[in-house]
């Protein structure tokens, strides 16, 4: 049978979820997605990725703040839908709407919980040195990622992996998991599993205050940290080049586990002409850094503009 299905998402993490599900047949009767959102200097209203997907598509959209108001749960249960589809979309669904569709929300989610429930399961894994996560299709429950768990595929985490490398692997497996397991919903062969009581961990939201580079932490903190955020919000330091203070983010790095100079270092200190960092214990080096105001560059392309920046200990 074909399912009639609501997709709810926002960001482009869940288009290619949302294109396979059409491309397979289903009748998607309406898409969710957040609210557009002020941006630009003329802060004009942006719609967001599958926003503009859907209306490629020719679906409706609806984009309530949230769902506490009653025409907005009333709109939802009047589709009718068999089951709803939820992949990185953002808001909180009362109990109302979780029990609407026949077979109720299944969620795509970015980790393999319990570790990692929350908001930022990618970039909590890089960051905590993580060497294996994962996609799971999730049944959803009133509670944060701890519904019963349907479907997992495991994904390594390469030590060279940025969060955008990872988030592009996600979006892939992703969205072939949630085909099977719709193939299996439509057969009624969809079994769940209670996920584990132990090993719970929480992925709060990426703050920008956490991006700023502590040269008081090891090189492999500092690395994984550079690996989580390169998408955004981006680990950043100061320099001072040509007598002014400006923020460097460092979005890909190389690290070393030990301290390789002839001399003790002083913590943060630009060991020579190359950007290598002095960490509490070992060193980082640059490959890909964004100045202020400028586009991603090459360490060699930012250190022809910057000057002799070897000696100075960064904060």
């Amino acid at each position: 049978m074909t399912l009639k299905i609501v997709f709810m998402g926002t960001p482009e993490f869940a288009i290619l979820s949302l294109n396979k599900i059409v491309e397979q047949g289903h009748e998607v009767v309406a898409i969710y997605s957040q609210p557009p959102r002020p941006a630009g200097r003329g802060k004009t209203l942006k719609l967001s990725p599958i926003h503009k997907r859907a209306n490629e598509l020719g679906i409706e959209v609806f984009t309530p703040k949230n769902f506490k108001q009653a025409q907005d749960i009333e709109q939802f249960i009047a589709h009718k839908a068999d089951v709803a589809i939820v992949v990185a979309y953002g808001l909180i669904l009362p109990k109302e709407i979780l029990n609407a569709p026949k077979y109720g929300c299944l969620n795509l989610h970015g980790s393999l919980l319990p570790r990692w429930r929350g908001a930022a399961p990618m970039q909590r894994a890089i960051m905590a040195g993580d060497k294996k996560t994962g996609v799971m299709v999730m049944q959803m429950d009133e509670g944060l990622d701890s519904g019963d768990i349907a479907l997992t595929e495991e994904i390594a985490i390469e030590n060279d992996m940025i969060a955008g490398d990872l988030h592009d692997k996600m979006s892939i497996i992703g969205a072939d998991l949630l085909l099977r397991a719709l193939n299996l919903l439509e057969r009624g062969e969809l079994k769940f599993t209670p996920q584990a009581k132990d090993g719970v961990t929480y992925a709060k939201k990426i703050n920008k205050s956490e991006a700023k580079i502590n040269w008081h932490e090891n090189s492999e903190q500092i690395l994984n940290k550079i690996r989580a955020l390169s998408s955004f919000p981006g680990a950043w330091f100061e320099v001072e080049i040509k007598g002014k203070p400006v923020r460097v983010k460092i979005l890909r790095a190389l690290a070393n586990e030990k301290n390789i100079a002839t001399k003790p270092n002083r913590v943060g200190e630009i060991l020579d002409n190359h950007l290598t960092i002095a960490c509490a214990i070992g060193e980082i080096k640059p490959i890909l850094v964004q100045r202020a105001g400028k586009g991603v560059m090459k360490i060699e392309d930012f250190l022809r503009g910057a000057g002799d920046l070897a000696g100075q200990v960064l904060k």
